[in-house]
């Protein structure tokens, strides 16, 4: 009794599998023209085109005007009053003692060996003796940064030519000290 009915739903799915591929194959294997899916209106009545003008928004033509009439120009008089003058000159002063400033140095070295740290500071300076080096010592760790960028575009343009001596190196943001005769 069990037997003709597991047969039966063993065969259900695979007569489904065989009409749904059926129902997807093509219909014949001869060329046919491709079936036209636009629906047509009769030849006799044409489809009114809709007034949409009150809808469109109406704007004025703009008004000619004159060439603007050319003024003279006033020169200035008194624009640097003592006031000003003795603001600027403490500014002045208060920008010729900043001597630090936030910007970027490119830490080269990081680790245990001194040799190591010195003997990369050693190629740099001997490449680029412009370039300032401190050489850090925080127990255990020795640190080698080069150069005080005050901008990302500078230390980055110095890292790439720092890279073949120091291959690890990478860029920190650090106070740094302003060079004040670059100005």
């Amino acid at each position: 009794m069990m037997k003709p009915y597991l047969r039966n739903v063993l065969l259900f799915p695979a007569f489904l599998a065989l009409g749904a591929c059926a129902a997807t194959a093509p219909a014949s294997t001869g060329t046919t023209a491709p079936v036209d899916t636009a629906k047509t209106r009769p030849a006799q009545q044409p489809v009114p085109a809709e007034d949409l003008s009150r809808y469109r928004p109406v704007f004025t033509a703009p008004k000619e005007e004159a060439a603007p009439v050319a003024r003279p120009a006033v020169a200035p008089t008194n624009h640097v009053n003592p006031q000003i003058e003795q603001r600027l000159r403490d500014q002045a002063y208060t920008n010729q003692n900043v001597k630090y400033a936030q910007g970027y140095r490119i830490l080269a070295y990081v680790g245990l060996e001194r040799d190591k740290a010195m003997s990369i500071r050693r190629s740099v300076i001997s490449r680029y003796p412009d370039e300032t080096d401190y050489l850090t010592f925080k127990q255990p760790v020795f640190r080698l940064y080069i150069g005080d960028y005050l901008t990302r575009l500078e230390a980055e343009q110095a890292m790439l030519r720092i890279r073949p001596l120091a291959p690890k190196a990478e860029l920190e943001s650090a106070q740094v000290l302003l060079n004040k005769t670059a100005y």
